[in-house]
């Protein structure tokens, strides 16, 4: 079920009140209680816009890694090509998601929120991400800085690049060893990018 979407101003000090819950105790002991509480709201007023805990998340997640993803994209210099834009930017997220405190949680916490979105079906978060990628792309392919293909599908093969990174980093570093960092692996998607989106 959709939450019903009222004014983005209620619905932000909402999504405010339930990371607080989730940084503070986890997403299964979460409360819509709690979060009606944090809010100043009725549970009432939570009940008529989210139908569960769930799916309050789901829309916090939503707006967190929008803005993360958006956050990292650097500004594009004159005579900078789309595809320095496109690969500095998603290695820039990748960094800025390792560091985000609301990931970090429910990694830690409650990873299997995320397993939908790896298996079974794309988040709005993800499709957003996927149209900006688009776009992008096609400018890289006018500019004539990214191989050309179709836009829709090198997105998605980008994404999934990205996304395995952003999900499975921290397992594969090794803080003690220079050459197994987060950031020497920073590099190597760096590398990746650029090879596969090189002309």
């Amino acid at each position: 079920m959709t939450p019903i979407r009222h004014n983005g101003s209620d619905n932000d000090a909402v999504l405010d009140a339930v990371r607080d819950c989730v940084l503070a105790v986890g997403v299964r002991r979460t409360t819509l209680t709690d979060v009606a509480r944090r809010a100043g709201v009725s549970r009432m007023t939570l009940y008529r816009r989210w139908p569960d805990v769930r799916s309050l998340v789901g829309d916090l997640m939503t707006r967190e890694w929008i803005a993360v993803a958006t956050g990292a994209i650097p500004e594009r210099g004159p005579g900078m090509p789309m595809r320095g834009v496109i690969t500095e930017g998603l290695v820039a997220a990748v960094r800025a998601f390792g560091a985000h405190p609301l990931f970090r949680k429910i990694l830690d916490v409650d990873p299997e929120l995320l397993l939908p979105y790896v298996l079974d079906r794309r988040g709005a978060s993800q499709e957003a991400l996927l149209e900006r990628l688009a776009d992008s792309l096609r400018e890289g392919h006018a500019d004539g800085s990214v191989r050309a293909a179709p836009p829709e599908r090198q997105a998605r093969a980008v994404l999934l690049i990205a996304q395995s990174f952003t999900l499975s980093l921290r397992t594969m570093t090794d803080e003690d060893d220079p050459e197994l960092t987060a950031e020497a692996f920073l590099g190597e998607l760096r590398h990746i990018l650029e090879r596969t989106l090189t002309p």
